[in-house]
């Protein structure tokens, strides 16, 4: 078998120890896998290199395409840039997973039957950073939802449930609110679910989700959801889970993907040889099977369980009445290898399907598109914010093709037939629209917004209106 090259970082504080024991796992399994070790992190900020990733190391991760890094330490201060972020966002990694597991009796948790993964877009929704100050009162942030980007973290779920020999896969959004960017994510979820048949799946709206991640996390199997909610989600989990120590986390994207433990470097009991490793391995447990190794995988993985559940422990899940030996890193490391071939009996054992994540957007629909009018957003502070005379004002912009329809004021309507109750800012959405819902060229829209401003009118900001297929591509309000 050719083997597959990996990138390796040994990170900082706790990293080298931890990641010299996961290699020393990996090559005593004979996984057909040759690593290049790279220097980032605490040593290279120190050297003036702001993001901690010197050219030659991106080099190498990007012709390996797969990274397997041990913790980083980022200096304190300003200017230092998160090397997490540097290397989601440069290499496209768009699927954050997340794996949170209980592993009672032998490790304490309150939540004893918990094993749940939670699959975040990692790139689009609120996160995309893109944001305004539009007037002396309001600011905006844009929430970006892409139809290739939902399609391939939904596809992903359903590949990653199916290679992990899980059963279930729920999505979660607020699509009761945001009914075209969580509504096209549920709506890509219902279409991908057809699909695999094999997987049971379902919608849960994200309120109630997360508490039930909180409460009742051993009722769930699988998530996948939007960015914002699923970093959310992701730390409830971490935290109700008790085993912080024990869970990896992997950064996914087309062509290039990282695998990593969600702890941190823990520099104050680096060189101690106590550290946990299991978080790195499990890790690296998810890059066998994603770099599609998963023998290999499931054979480390219950070898890891097996140690677990004779009661071998580090010192961060050593308990009294509950372990057996509390040992360090190496003794640790010695007990998994010492293990292979054998499956838990009380823990359940990991039996991947998959070999490895590969798959292919399949939706590309093109429906036909056509203008029906403009929502032109204002900046107005004047005549006590008095909606009857903003809206009068507008009704004389008109040439036939576009004509006010409503005025909103922070998403509520304020025009016509508003509430004199309702608290109104300097910032108004003034929607216009052709009044027998024709198709209108940009043309009219530009001469409407050159009038506005030569009657002195603030523009901040225009969202065309289109329809596609015939459905309406913006949100209503109220009485439309």
């Amino acid at each position: 078998m050719e083997k597959q090259r990996v990138t390796v970082a040994y990170g900082d504080g706790i990293g080298p120890e931890i990641m010299t024991a996961v290699i020393k796992i990996l090559k005593a399994a004979d996984v057909p896998v040759e690593f290049d070790n790279i220097e980032i992190g605490e040593s290279l900020y120190k050297r003036g290199i702001l993001s901690g990733i010197p050219n030659d190391a991106w080099d190498t991760i990007r012709k390996n395409k797969i990274l397997l890094k041990a913790p980083i330490t980022t200096p304190q201060g300003s200017g230092y840039k998160s090397i997490n972020v540097t290397l989601r966002k440069s290499l496209g990694l768009f699927a954050n997973v997340r794996d949170c597991k209980s592993y009672t009796p032998f490790v304490a948790s309150p939540h004893p039957g918990m094993n749940l993964i939670i699959i975040r877009e990692n790139e689009e929704d609120l996160y995309a950073g893109i944001e305004h100050r539009q007037t002396q009162e309001v600011t905006q942030v844009l929430k970006i939802l892409s139809k290739p980007g939902t399609e391939n973290i939904i596809r992903y779920a359903f590949e990653y449930t199916k290679a992990y020999g899980r059963k279930k896969l729920t999505c979660m959004t607020k699509d009761n609110i945001m009914k075209i960017t969580d509504g096209m994510f549920h709506k890509t979820f219902t279409q991908i679910a057809t699909e695999y048949p094999e997987i049971k799946s379902d919608h849960q709206i994200i309120d109630i989700g997360a508490a039930r991640v909180a409460a009742q996390p051993e009722s769930l199997d699988v998530i996948v959801t939007l960015n914002l909610y699923g970093d959310i989600i992701s730390d409830i989990a971490a935290q109700v889970a008790g085993s912080v120590g024990l869970a990896g986390s992997a950064n996914i994207g087309k062509e290039a993907a990282m695998f990593e433990a969600i702890h941190g470097s823990a520099p104050d009991i680096a060189g101690r040889g106590i550290a946990n490793p299991s978080g790195l391995l499990v890790a690296a447990i998810q890059m066998l099977v994603h770099i599609g190794l998963p023998v290999y995988a499931e054979k480390i993985a219950n070898a890891w369980l097996s140690t677990i559940e004779d009661g071998i422990h580090t010192a961060d899940i050593y308990r009294e009445g509950l372990s057996e030996q509390e040992v360090g890193t190496e003794l640790f490391t010695d007990a998994i290898i010492e293990r292979f071939g054998k499956e838990p009996t009380i823990l359940r054992p990991v039996h991947y399907k998959g070999a490895g994540i590969h798959f292919e957007r399949s939706i590309n629909t093109q429906e036909k598109k056509e203008l029906k009018g403009v929502d032109i957003f204002l900046d107005w502070d004047k005549n006590d914010r008095n909606p009857l005379i903003l809206g009068k004002g507008l009704e004389a912009f008109t040439d036939g093709e576009l004509k006010l329809k409503l005025i909103t004021n922070r998403g509520v309507k304020v025009y016509p037939d508003g509430f004199p109750e309702t608290f109104s800012t300097d910032h108004w959405r003034c929607r216009f629209l052709n009044p027998e819902e024709k198709t209108v060229d940009y043309s009219a829209v530009l001469s409407l917004m050159n009038s506005l401003s030569g009657a002195g009118y603030d523009i901040i900001k225009t969202e065309n209106l289109y329809t596609f297929d015939g459905i309406k591509g913006y949100s209503l309000g109220q009485g439309e």
